[in-house]
């Protein structure tokens, strides 16, 4: 988990208009779609456009910046809307490790059946705010594993809370959840400045946590699961 300041997310604006004319395909190990599943983005985002928060603060999105975003609730889900701050934690590859990332750590929270760390650059993962006097994901029926609709440009993708972070800053994922959605991924200078909208399902649990396509397949049912509740 790192913590972006704004200098390097106003550099980054260069490298997030180029990601946005790349096709959504050039995704390397990741899905070729960021439209995965059958339920659409705008079906998803007309479910979450008012919010009744659930946590007892809001946070902040970088840690230079103001809190203003809140955990909102809604009927087998929890939400926010924030930037996209870019994890490369967890095991080494090509693109994330100590030499890319300035912030890398070689272990995520949550692991994999095996045991290792998470791969960020191969597997779309999300980043929990970890618990605090603001909000206790765990307490919120959020565990490591459960399957989160990602939304950006009017793409779902879907993920796993794979990594825990600070308790203050929310709207983070991994390299590969970001590469997907055609967001600039590098950890340094890439991410969301804004945008992005987090669907997490309670009480979900992916298994093996490191199946894509298993989090894919859980992802659909339950967003059709989401807009028939809610």
């Amino acid at each position: 988990m790192r913590i972006r300041t704004l200098t390097l997310a106003a550099a980054s604006g260069a490298a997030l208009l180029a990601a946005g004319v790349l096709p959504a395909s050039a995704s390397g190990a990741t899905p070729k779609s960021a439209q995965e599943g059958s339920v659409s983005a705008a079906d998803l985002l007309a479910k979450v456009t008012s919010c009744s928060q659930i946590s007892n603060g809001k946070y902040k999105t970088d840690d230079e910046t103001s809190a203003t975003v809140p955990v909102c609730g809604k009927n087998g889900a929890v939400f926010w809307k924030a930037d996209m701050d870019i994890d490369c934690d967890g095991q080494r590859t090509t693109n994330c490790n100590e030499d890319r990332d300035p912030w890398y750590q070689d272990d995520t929270a949550f692991h994999q059946s095996d045991g290792k760390a998470l791969k960020a650059e191969s597997l779309p993962y999300v980043v929990v705010p970890s618990s605090s006097s603001i909000w206790n994901y765990s307490n919120a029926g959020i565990k490591g594993g459960g399957v989160v609709a990602v939304i950006y440009n009017n793409k779902v993708e879907y993920a796993v809370v794979g990594d825990t972070g600070p308790t203050k800053i929310i709207g983070e994922a991994s390299y590969a959840t970001a590469k997907a959605l055609g967001i600039d991924p590098d950890p340094a200078t890439g991410g969301a400045d804004s945008g992005v909208t987090y669907i997490l399902f309670k009480n979900s649990k992916v298994s093996p946590i490191e199946s894509h396509s298993a989090a894919v397949s859980l992802g659909d049912s339950l967003a059709k699961q989401f807009l028939a509740n809610n």
